[in-house]
């Protein structure tokens, strides 16, 4: 087995490529060891001293790393984790525990307009933070306020206040006009 590792915008981050499928469909989102106990994968990465976070996506795996780790220290064993995962066969979330579509839930008078926010931030928006390793999901709307959840490695990154403001509040704003801010939520 062959994993790939790939630099993200988030110096903190790393993009782990098995070569094969990590979740069929959906995200998940490990922000602490404490919340990886449903994910065999995500449990066995944080064995790993100096990780602090872990996100699964549909073929890949990025990992997020304390300041005061070197990648040179910790991506062998996390390397090692991956495959270890892979070749025992286990399934990267546990039982009936489903990854996430993402998005949270909206009901009230903005049906349509969050309806659009979302199907935007499903073409336009997801593909491609997914390629740098990590997730951005709608979690409300409220008085032309958008309020998204950042995910791998877009927590945290240097370079995501930049990516909110000028590429998705523009992205945004230009197809639909009631909306006038984006802001990120916390986790």
């Amino acid at each position: 087995m062959f994993i790939q590792t790939e630099s993200t915008p988030n110096p903190a981050t790393l993009k782990f490529l098995p070569g094969q499928t990590v979740l069929e469909t959906g995200t998940a989102d490990f922000p602490s060891a404490d919340t990886a106990g449903k994910s065999p994968l995500a449990s066995r990465i944080f064995a790993v001293e100096g990780v602090t976070g872990v996100f699964l996506g549909n073929d890949f795996v990025t990992v997020t790393k304390s300041d005061a780790t070197e990648w040179d220290h910790v991506k062998p064993a996390i390397l090692g984790a991956v495959m270890e995962h892979f070749q025992s066969g286990q399934p990267a979330l546990e039982g009936d525990s489903n990854a996430s579509g993402g998005h949270a839930e909206h009901t009230g008078e903005d049906g349509a307009i969050v309806d659009q926010i979302k199907e935007l931030l499903d073409t336009r928006v997801r593909p491609a933070v997914a390629q740098d390793g990590g997730d951005i999901t709608f979690h409300g709307f409220e008085r032309g306020v958008v309020y998204l959840h950042m995910q791998g490695a877009c927590a945290g990154c240097p370079s995501s206040t930049l990516t909110l403001k000028m590429g998705i509040e523009n992205l945004l704003r230009h197809y639909i006009p009631e909306v006038v801010e984006v802001r990120p939520v916390a986790a």
